[in-house]
């Protein structure tokens, strides 16, 4: 599981960050990347890593403001040129399904693989056998919504050493005890297959966050996480301007990162204004208050490893 991020700018591109898109990739876990936000040029920065628009499986939209929205039609048409042809589905606020269907249909983009557009509310708006994502509106301007992906607790490693001391030998029956059911072996004997796996893996938390003031729900969305991304649009001496721009300081989330309990926080979002040495400021006034705030600029990449 990584973080990748395309665009760490806010509002308008700029010569160091390009606008939002984060890419959390899911290749061991599911052989697929899911995007969050894609402002304009976002396929034009996956042209500079290694990511496939073919194996992009969902999008999750925060917000309808332009600099999350206007990369989808060119990267819908790109990925459909270029081969792609596995479903895909986006996931955003209403409205998210009018954008994408007036600009494809403006543009005459007709898409080869199936295209499902999910307009969503608070809640559970994505599960499978392997992962939950959760939703909450925040505080900005317009619906913004924040987003919880959980990775489900995996089962427990064989103990493989136990069984070949008993004298068990690999074969099919590994499978069947990795699962927890009672094995009769050759010789008559009942084991319970329980007893032959290790405890459960803990699955893996990650809360992104659309634009927002300091508010209650960023904090419920972010509990116990293993990573937020938060952004952090204004330094603490601009907190007027965050407040009237439905923005956050780097400060508010630290506190945000502090009062959920995360394990680790990755400001996102950076005005324009703060060029250069100036974003570290940010990060030296978040890091004051949450320790463990990291920068990111794009192209960065942050691994988030499974819990031991």
């Amino acid at each position: 599981m990584e973080l990748l991020f395309l665009g760490t700018g806010a509002g308008v591109p700029a010569k160091e960050r390009n606008v939002s898109s984060i890419a959390l990739q899911l290749l061991e876990e599911r052989g697929a990347t899911w995007l969050f936000d894609c402002g304009e040029a976002t396929q034009h920065q996956i042209l500079h890593t290694s990511i496939r628009p073919r194996r992009i499986e969902n999008i999750f939209i925060t917000h309808l403001h332009g600099d999350h929205i206007f990369g989808l039609p060119g990267l819908l048409g790109s990925r459909s040129f270029q081969g792609g042809d596995t479903p895909l589905t986006i996931y955003g606020p209403k409205g998210i399904q009018a954008f994408i269907e007036i600009s494809l249909s403006i543009s005459c983009t007709r898409l080869k693989y199936d295209l499902q557009v999910v307009e969503i509310e608070e809640g559970t708006i994505f599960e499978d056998e392997r992962f939950l994502v959760i939703a909450k509106q925040l505080d900005h301007g317009i619906p913004s919504y924040g987003f919880r992906v959980v990775e489900k607790d995996l089962p427990g490693t064989l103990l493989v050493d136990k069984l070949k001391a008993l004298g068990i030998r690999p074969g099919p029956i590994y499978q069947q005890i990795k699962l927890g059911k009672t094995v009769q072996l050759d010789d008559g004997t009942v084991i319970d297959g329980r007893d032959f796996v290790g405890p459960p893996q803990k699955g893996r938390i990650v809360a992104i966050l659309g634009d927002t003031r300091y508010c209650e729900a960023s904090v419920e969305l972010a509990k116990e996480a293993d990573v937020l991304v938060h952004e952090a649009t204004f330094a603490a001496e601009d907190s007027a301007l965050a407040h009237d721009y439905f923005h956050s300081t780097a400060v508010q989330a630290a506190e945000v990162a502090k009062l959920a309990g995360v394990k680790r926080l990755i400001l996102t979002h950076i005005s324009s204004r703060y060029q250069g040495t100036l974003s570290e400021e940010l990060l030296e006034q978040a890091r004051e208050l949450f320790p463990n705030t990291e920068l990111a600029s794009d192209f960065s990449s942050f691994i988030i490893p499974r819990k031991k």
